[in-house]
């Protein structure tokens, strides 16, 4: 019997979530193109579909099941279709997906997707194969970057899995693990073959990824600081980024490398989820208003010019009209370069879970309000950037003829017209236009 890994085939992947959901579903191509696979952008054509889900939006396990429906003519059709769920989602139902939509027949956590070329070759007769264990290192010692491939200008790159913050709203501790950093040696490996074949930009990941303490050769901990110095030494790497951070590990020695170390870009997401102090206590954040504003003055001490992004959650259950304004007054007082806002939704599992939330309509309220207070913020922060030369990153062409999309230091897409052979080149851009979330200008020949 030819097995499904002795023939040319084709897999659909489709990613939901956050920047460590793409570097998971990258590796996942990469193994599976070393078995004779190829990516296809059309799940009519493929003989392996896999959906990498995310779990921390609402009603997200809904959503998969939802897609999952769709492909049942699919499989009718083509009854060799081998269909998988891997990620977050996946880590959370586990059985009960194959249970729910029996279509399926494997089912991966984010710590175990390294087995799918394994459980390809398993799935013989109907059987179905479920793998949610935790293990962050051994998946780590078998992905393997395939060295000769063409990697993007930009690209992900993993340091640190898992949380121990718990706080009060997030599955994140119970889809993702404990917090467990990389070696400083693997990271160092991966980011030099990621430079070596393309990449001039690396975006450091991590749940918390300012969390970071893996072990260097001599086996002393090493903390996000250090781990950004050891980088820039790649002759070939020229900007530096990373996300996740929580506020209570945001060091000085952190904060100074913005000021120290020139291939760290000005740009900082740290979440905060809202401006009341009581509220933060119920998510159980671990730091309080004064302690995030203080670390938001030392940043901007640091690197006056650095562009802040937040996170917001509104209606937390408890959360009233003073908590609320105090969220806003946050807003106005960081002025925030960008920001993401949700609505409270419950997550089973968590703590808040069973807690008497906020009627639906002040939510929807709430969050109407606060979006139009980033967005001016946003707005500000983008027109003062018109009429400056910044040096752009160049990505990828644009829709319109001899257009390309590049990236500023601050993170906005650049838009302007110059030749497609400058991708992967840093150019200076003087930026002519400010749109809602992008720039415009002239390329300065």
């Amino acid at each position: 019997m030819v097995g499904l890994l002795e023939e040319k085939k084709k897999v659909y992947l489709k990613t939901y979530g956050c920047q460590m959901n793409v570097y998971d579903s990258d590796r996942i191509i990469e193994q599976l193109a070393q078995k004779g696979f190829e990516a296809t952008p059309r799940e009519f054509d493929a003989d392996l579909i896999v959906l990498n889900t995310c779990h921390i939006r609402e009603k997200a396990a809904e959503k998969v099941y939802s897609e999952l429906g769709k492909y049942s003519n699919l499989k009718s059709k083509n009854p060799k279709l081998k269909i998988g769920v891997a990620g977050c989602v996946a880590q959370a139902e586990g059985n009960e997906i194959i249970k729910r939509q029996p279509l399926v027949d494997f089912v991966v956590g984010p710590q175990t997707y390294h087995t799918i070329p394994t459980l390809l070759e398993k799935l013989t007769n109907g059987q179905k194969v479920v793998d949610i264990e935790f293990s962050t290192q051994e998946k780590f010692e078998n992905l393997k970057l395939t060295e000769g491939k063409e990697y993007k200008p930009s690209q992900f790159l993993t340091v640190q899995e898992g949380c121990d913050k718990f706080c009060s709203f997030c599955v994140v501790p119970y889809t993702r693990g404990v917090e467990v950093s990389r070696p400083l040696s693997e990271i160092l490996s991966e980011a030099k073959t990621l430079t070596e074949y393309g990449a001039i930009e690396i975006t450091l990941l991590g749940q918390n990824v300012n969390a970071y303490n893996g072990l260097d050769d001599s086996k002393k901990r090493r903390d996000l600081s250090y781990l950004i110095h050891k980088l820039s030494e790649i002759d070939g790497l020229k900007r530096i980024r990373f996300v996740t951070s929580h506020p209570v590990d945001m060091t000085d020695s952190l904060i100074q490398t913005f000021r120290s170390n020139e291939k760290l870009m000005p740009y900082l997401h740290l979440p905060i989820q809202s401006g009341s102090d009581e509220i933060l206590k119920k998510m159980n954040r671990r730091h309080n208003v004064s302690d995030y504003l203080n670390i938001i003055k030392k940043v901007r001490e640091a690197r006056p010019d650095i562009a802040v992004s937040g996170d917001f959650i509104v209606g937390f259950p408890g959360e009233s009209d003073r908590d609320f304004e105090r969220t806003l007054e946050v807003c106005h007082n960081v002025g925030y370069a960008s920001a993401f806002s949700f609505k409270y939704s419950p997550r089973p599992g968590t703590t808040a879970f069973e807690k008497k939330e906020v009627p639906e309509y002040i939510k929807k309220e709430r969050l109407t309000v606060l979006q139009d207070v980033i967005r001016q913020h946003q707005s500000s922060f983008q027109k003062n950037l018109v009429g400056k030369t910044l040096p752009v990153l160049v990505e990828k062409k644009g829709r319109i003829e001899g257009q390309v999309i590049g990236k500023s230091p601050y993170l906005q897409p650049v838009f302007f017209s110059a030749a497609s052979a400058l991708i992967g080149k840093i150019v200076d851009i003087n930026i002519t236009r400010s749109e809602s979330n992008s720039l415009s200008g002239n390329f300065c020949e």
